[in-house]
């Protein structure tokens, strides 16, 4: 009965009484628990639209009041048409930025932060917050004594929250900045309840899964993952790939009808999470797919069965636990776009691997491969793990470490990395020649515009843009770009995927080494504008997420897969399989199996491997569900005998009898038979 006689106040009411009574008292309280409780009404998560943002001006063309949400990325050009921030134009004497909500609600705070800029200290100090609920009749928040007046920030980069004693009941949102440092420019969030009412909020979901939806620090991380696997103990298993600079265990779930045994003739998948600790939703995505797994397996989901009985499936959710940590002090809304992004030595790990591209990119250009350099399995720098000249040991972080002793000693086929601050899938090569880590995004926008053609596209260029498809077209939201990314224009065509090179390059990326060192072809999927989502939208993003997580992990039976054996049966490991017209080879694990993945044809597949002949067999790739069994048996060679007989010879060419030299023996010999007739 309190909250509804609170929601028929009018917008404009003040106290009657300066006297605290008990109803104010319980009224306080109510409003503090709805604070909490409330979620942002979704600026920077973009569930706002451009049309509800307003401002009493513009600076400049590139600080329009769609520029002013939360965390808001420019794109480094300070003329251009993204900047970081929504700025007033400075002749302006009542500056205001609005947002409406569409309809009524409960607005209980706000979050506001300065311009993202490398060079401006741009950001409000102070500033009132009025309502209205048409637009026109607007009412400054009073606090029964005088206009309320917030304090706000006091640098550009953190997030200030301001809560009010008690929720307002509008439509219409205004800030009014009264002192700023430098230009007047603002981002903001704004924290709203939604009014029962036959409206239904975008971020509302009743979910069908019965899951635990909220976020889970390092110790609730790991408690969940032990009541998973005390649920579903025949098909799970708990281990780690490693430790964190501070010693955190870098967890990992495996899912298998067999765990902890790799089963000749089943692929290896992989999703991984956390690789930068404040992006969040990708961790609670896989801890939501390890219990909707165990529990679709024990209720006999026939796909779920399907998956676990014929894959492999290993699920990591934080590969960067030590800065999630941080994150998650501060809260969703509270962490600016860095805070928890590197690890506690200052390592970006989706960064921090050895540079294999320009090693093959070089050999290339030379005509040295594959005769010299390999176009697959590119060995790591010598010493790069433990240091040596010119990389030294500290340069690599300990997470990095870890992660490549997982992926050398795991053959896995197909993987993806779960981030976010953008909506889309980036396929790679991420790197392309020239970039190096210093480049910033315009110096890169002008070599792309004087190059134009000189992208590098991997030998599977199409098998990669499926991949990114079947995630991207499988995901709710994802290919509705209509309205643009999350900081600039669509970069990705309306199809929701990107090849990462063409966008944001990067050097020594995770999935250009995953492709260039091991079998595994990796992507990058972006999951979402707001890096770190307040927990409400979990059960939404859920929704959007589920059937787009399954339909990749199917994708890793995509093309053909078989074993390589001897005459005598025993498997072949490390044998090379090669694809006509594909430059890049993949081998076979410790079993003798392999798995390569191709898109319907037809394909003259080889398989080849020292002191064997080699073996060619034409593969065809179906429509059909499952990959083409294609296997191979090959007999010894001779060359192993000559080998040896090289060594007795100093290692030197055995000198071959030529045609002319039997011309002239059977000269020889027809004249002394001539001569005996």
């Amino acid at each position: 009965e309190e909250e509804e006689r609170l929601r028929k106040i009018p917008v404009h009411a003040e106290p009657k009484s300066k006297k605290i009574t008990s109803t104010l008292v319980s009224s306080l309280f109510m409003s503090i628990v709805l604070f909490l409780e409330c979620p942002p009404l979704g600026l920077e998560s973009h569930r706002v639209d451009d049309d509800q943002l307003l401002a009493s001006s513009q600076s400049h063309h590139g600080f329009s009041a769609q520029r002013g949400r939360l965390n808001m990325q420019s794109s480094g050009n300070e003329e251009g048409v993204y900047g970081g921030a929504w700025c007033a134009e400075p002749e302006e004497k009542n500056h205001w930025f609005e947002v409406d909500a569409r309809r009524e609600v409960e607005f209980t705070g706000v979050i506001v932060q300065g311009r993202n800029s490398d060079t401006a200290e741009d950001f409000v100090s102070t500033f009132y917050v009025s309502f209205s609920n048409d637009s026109r009749d607007w009412t400054v928040l009073h606090d029964g004594y005088a206009e309320w007046l917030f304090y706000g920030n006091v640098d550009r980069d953190s997030p200030v929250m301001v809560q009010f004693d008690w929720p307002t009941v509008a439509r219409y949102i205004r800030v009014l900045p009264q002192s700023w440092n430098g230009s007047l420019c603002l981002r903001v969030e704004v924290m709203a309840c939604q009014l029962t009412s036959s409206f239904r909020s975008e971020n509302e979901v009743n979910p069908t899964d019965n899951l635990d939806f909220r976020h889970h620090n390092y110790k609730d991380m790991r408690q969940m993952m032990k009541v998973i696997n005390e649920e579903c103990p025949n098909i799970t298993r708990i281990y780690n790939i490693g430790k964190s600079s501070a010693g955190l265990k870098m967890y990992a779930m495996e899912i298998s009808d067999n765990p902890g045994e790799h089963q000749t003739g089943e692929p290896e998948f992989r999703y991984t999470a956390g690789l930068h600790g404040n992006e969040a939703l990708g961790r609670e995505l896989l801890l939501l797919l390890m219990q909707f797994m165990c529990k679709e397996y024990n209720e006999n989901n026939p796909r779920v069965r399907r998956l676990v009985e014929g894959v492999r499936i290993h699920l990591v959710p934080s590969l960067n636990p030590d800065a999630y940590e941080l994150a998650y002090e501060m809260g969703s809304e509270m962490g600016n776009w860095g805070l928890g992004h590197w690890t506690e030595e200052g390592y970006d790990i989706f960064q921090n691997f050895p540079d294999l591209n320009s090693v093959l990119w070089g050999a290339e250009d030379r005509g040295w491969v594959p005769r010299i350099v390999p176009n697959h399995h590119i060995p790591l720098p010598e010493n790069f793990l433990n240091g040596s000249v010119g990389v030294r040991a500290t340069d690599v972080a300990l997470e990095t470490k870890a992660i490549i002793n997982w992926m050398e000693r795991t053959p896995f086929v197909l993987g993806a990395n779960l981030q976010g601050g953008e909506k889309v899938v980036a396929y790679p090569f991420d790197m392309q020649p020239g970039v190096n880590h210093e480049m910033n995004e315009e110096t890169w926008a002008r070599m792309q515009r004087q190059n134009g053609d000189a992208l590098r596209e991997t030998s599977d260029d199409t098998m990669f843009r499926w991949l990114a498809m079947s995630y991207a077209h499988s995901h709710l939201t994802m290919t509705e770009t209509q309205r643009g990314s999350c900081h600039t224009d669509d970069i990705s065509g309306g199809q929701g995927i990107i090849n990462r090179a063409s966008w944001k390059p990067v050097v020594g990326s995770m999935n250009d080494f995953s492709y260039l060192h091991t079998n595994c072809f990796e992507l990058s999927v972006f999951l979402g504008c707001d890096k770190f989502p307040h927990e409400s939208e979990l059960p939404l993003e859920w929704e959007n997420n589920r059937e787009a997580l399954l339909s990749f992990i199917e994708q890793v039976h995509r093309g053909i897969k078989g074993i390589v054996r001897d005459m005598e049966g025993k498997p072949l490991a490390n044998a090379t399989i090669s694809v006509d017209g594909v430059k890049h080879d993949v081998k076979t694990a410790a079993a003798g199996d392999y798995w390569r993945l191709l898109n319907p044809g037809e394909y003259r597949v080889t398989a080849r491997v020292d002191g064997y002949t080699l073996q060619t067999r034409l593969c065809i790739v179906g429509y059909d569900s499952g990959a083409t069994p294609c296997s191979f048996t090959l007999a010894k060679s001779n060359w192993d005998r000559i080998k040896q007989i090289m060594v007795l010879h100093g290692k030197r060419p055995i000198r071959l009898v030529t045609k002319p030299i039997l011309r002239r023996r059977y000269r020889v010999l027809q004249m002394f038979h001539n001569k005996r007739v």
